[in-house]
């Protein structure tokens, strides 16, 4: 499957708004979708991971999953060395 343009979060608030604004003038959902360059599938994954967030919000939402990514490579990278560890006090 092809990977497209990633987008920031800031050019998929003003998307998901541009939909909006062209589905309230009248134009179907498909019509909007394709007016902004994206598929179906990726509006409706966008809408319901941001749809109803301000743009101050979605930052803070990225900045809390890139935290919670590196915290979780923390922990795991700390159980291994203490498995490790222990794995060594048992053998000497």
């Amino acid at each position: 499957m092809a990977m497209g343009k990633a987008h920031r979060p800031e050019e998929i608030v003003a998307k998901l708004r541009q939909v909006e604004v062209l589905v309230g003038q009248g134009k179907s959902v498909a019509e909007a979708v394709r007016a902004i360059g994206v598929t179906e599938p990726t509006y409706y994954r966008w809408r319901s991971e941001f749809g109803g967030l301000k743009l101050d919000q979605v930052k803070r939402l990225k900045e809390l999953e890139r935290e919670n990514a590196r915290l979780r490579k923390a922990v795991s990278d700390l159980t291994l060395e203490k498995v490790i560890l222990k794995g060594q006090t048992h053998c000497v």
